[in-house]
């Protein structure tokens, strides 16, 4: 990375910056790795800038976005991104309320039909096992897979592959997001309306808000991030992230000759270590070093 430490004292910083950030192991220091004190203190601050606005974008629900924020002590949002990008919300002091035009934009993709009607259609499929009720909503299906396959990748993929198939004569149109819970040490599939995903709905909340790909980053360190990461917008990916994912979203820019959007955090911002928080900062003075006024005068 330059040198973006220095020269910008008189500098205001860019005129907006809209923040699209995951949650968990990327700004919630909720892994193993060691986590920077002074990172979320210095996120906190940033977030006190008004130019700077601020999206979490989560496969949680509304609960548990909210029970973090809490948790960690982390900013409240401007906006956030929930349950896998099926849902929206604009947050206003502290009210949660949904943007319903983005529910309204997805459902068309499952004819009518919401993620109940769509379950027993995939009764049977070996090596899929239904999330608890509380991790479904009307838009998402959510399934647990193993972490790891006998036959690897291409094991995985017939997977994918025969939940396509099944859905394929009702005529859904669905992405399907695999990842791994490292935690649970668990795989979690989840089926959306194609149209929805973390992607979509970051491009549609740019949208709404006014946001274009040079004022907006987003940030992530997990397999249901790689859409995003591979994308036209500036990605960060935090230096906790696995090196699988991190081999994949460059492989992914490179393939779309667009390298100099992901950015891959190595602790080398004001002595902060890179993972979680620190990585989402480091990764923002990258892209847009002049922030480095609203760090120091927030």
């Amino acid at each position: 990375m330059n040198n973006p430490d220095n020269n910008f004292s008189a500098d205001p910083g860019p005129e907006r910056l809209l923040l699209c950030s995951d949650l968990d192991r990327t700004i919630l220091p909720n892994g193993p790795w060691p986590e920077s004190s002074r990172a979320r203190p210095l996120l906190r601050r940033l977030a006190r800038e008004p130019r700077f606005k601020l999206a979490y974008v989560s496969g949680r629900d509304l609960v548990l976005l909210r029970a973090a924020i809490v948790e960690y002590e982390i900013p409240p949002p401007d906006y956030a991104i929930g349950d896998v990008g099926t849902t929206i919300y604009r947050v206003t002091d502290g009210n949660w309320q949904v943007l319903p035009a983005w529910q309204e934009e997805i459902a068309g993709d499952w004819r009518g039909k919401t993620s109940s009607d769509l379950a027993p259609l995939l009764v049977g499929v070996e090596g899929l096992r239904l999330q608890e009720p509380e991790k479904q909503n009307t838009c998402k299906l959510s399934f647990y897979t193993p972490a790891r396959f006998p036959g690897g990748a291409t094991e995985r993929e017939r997977l994918l592959a025969q939940v396509r198939e099944r859905l394929a004569p009702a005529d859904i149109r669905a992405c399907l997001i695999w990842s791994i819970d490292e935690e649970k040490d668990c795989g979690l599939l989840d089926l959306l309306p194609e149209r929805a995903g973390k992607l979509p709905a970051i491009r549609f909340l740019m949208r709404h808000l006014g946001f274009t790909p040079a004022d907006t980053v987003f940030a992530g360190d997990s397999g249901n991030d790689l859409d995003v990461l591979g994308s036209e917008l500036n990605a960060v990916l935090v230096a906790n992230a696995p090196e699988e994912v991190r081999r994949q979203a460059r492989e992914l820019v490179r393939a779309a000759g667009r390298e100099e959007t992901l950015y891959c955090a190595t602790g080398n911002f004001r002595g902060l270590n890179g993972n979680y928080s620190a990585g989402v900062i480091e990764g923002l003075v990258h892209y847009q070093p002049r922030i480095i006024t609203w760090l120091d005068t927030a």
